[in-house]
């Protein structure tokens, strides 16, 4: 069987596909997985560094607001139509993946056209416009969140990195610490802002870093490729530790006593199915769906949920320290997060694909 799983940009879209891919050749190990692209994505490095063919065609953003961008997008749509058709030609592929984003809708309406079978999955509480379009010719759709607003929608979850979904945080920490030059018996602070980095977050954070040491609290710090971060060390405090990018995300969740990140469906999911109390802060901008990710996890009770504009170095310093100290908040927080996101969602997806490829699982 032949799959091309189409999906790009971001962490966001790549992490659930390679997980799926995993998850298709471990139940049918005959099956010749393609990745579809952009040039500019991060797939370009993941994809390849994960084992799996990548094949490309240009990006179509589309503009949210009216302008030249917008009257430029059918033109470009149809010369990414025609790039899939392309890689259709050479892949032949018995059943087509989407993810959502630029790659995407190029995709789907080649699928369509060729009648190829059509599976969808939306990472988000919010679905996007390509997933949006997709869900009406795909035969089946899968989301993240229970509630996501797409027709005929069966609830799975995001597929997650079997690194991370068979994780033992315990018994991983002090492997996990001693790996980022952490303290062993510190609380500790992980920040994140994703696999792009997050201005704000790197900027308060790195702001509270006295505050931080006064208590006792270690930081891993993910800036991100291209961010930054510049805390005032203190003689004798705590070690706080500036990466630019994290590879092995399953010793950043069991180094971690508490998270701050913002709340991508990736970053949400990895951090309740495992376990890691999370301060969620959600990106101001987009369609809203990163708030709508954080919220059944901060309902349970296992995150706290800040918005971007609140969460300042003010914010940091007068907030993080006494809850990175206070086990028993942090383990009643862990215990509403675990279990409430299923760890299965890779298996159950690659499931629904080779039954929407008529092949089912042998």
């Amino acid at each position: 069987m032949r799959v091309l799983l189409a999906g790009g940009g971001t962490a966001g879209h790549t992490s659930p596909l390679i997980a799926t891919a995993d998850a298709l050749r471990r139940l049918d190990p005959a099956t010749e997985i393609t990745c579809l692209g952009t040039p500019r994505g991060l797939e370009n490095t993941v994809v390849p560094a994960a084992g799996y063919p990548l094949e490309l065609v240009p990006p179509v953003p589309l503009p949210r607001k009216p302008g030249m961008d917008l009257l430029r997008v059918p033109g470009r749509l149809r010369a990414a139509v025609r790039a899939a058709h392309d890689v259709f030609d050479r892949v032949q592929p018995d059943v087509v993946v989407g993810y959502g984003g630029y790659v995407s809708m190029p995709a789907y309406l080649a699928a369509r056209r060729r009648g190829v079978p059509l599976v969808v999955h939306e990472q988000n509480a919010v679905p996007g416009l390509a997933n949006k379009v997709g869900a009406r010719v795909a035969g089946r759709v899968a989301v993240s969140f229970p509630d996501t607003p797409l027709p005929r929608a069966e609830y799975v979850g995001l597929p997650i990195r079997r690194m991370i979904s068979t994780l033992d945080r315990a018994a991983l920490r002090a492997e996990a610490r001693e790996f980022f030059g952490l303290d062993p018996d510190r609380p500790t602070l992980v920040v994140t802002g994703g696999s792009q980095g997050a201005r704000r977050l790197n900027q308060s954070v790195s702001g509270a870093a006295p505050a931080l040491a006064a208590a006792g609290v270690q930081v891993l710090h993910v800036v991100g490729p291209k961010g930054e971060a510049a805390p005032e060390t203190v003689e004798g405090g705590a070690p706080y530790v500036v990466v630019p990018f994290v590879d092995r995300m399953d010793y950043a969740l069991a180094a971690a006593d508490l998270m701050v990140c913002r709340s991508g469906a990736s970053s949400v999911t990895e951090a309740a199915a495992v376990g890691v109390p999370a301060i969620f802060v959600p990106l101001p901008h987009g369609n809203g769906e990163q708030e709508h990710n954080a919220r059944p996890v901060v309902e349970a009770g296992g995150a706290l949920l800040v918005s971007d504009g609140e969460f300042t170095t003010e914010w940091v310093t007068e907030q993080v320290p006494s809850l990175a100290t206070d086990p028993e908040r942090l383990a009643a927080m862990s215990a509403a997060a675990t279990g409430l996101i299923p760890r299965d969602a890779d298996d159950k997806l690659a499931r629904i694909v080779l039954e929407a490829a008529g092949r089912g699982a042998r």
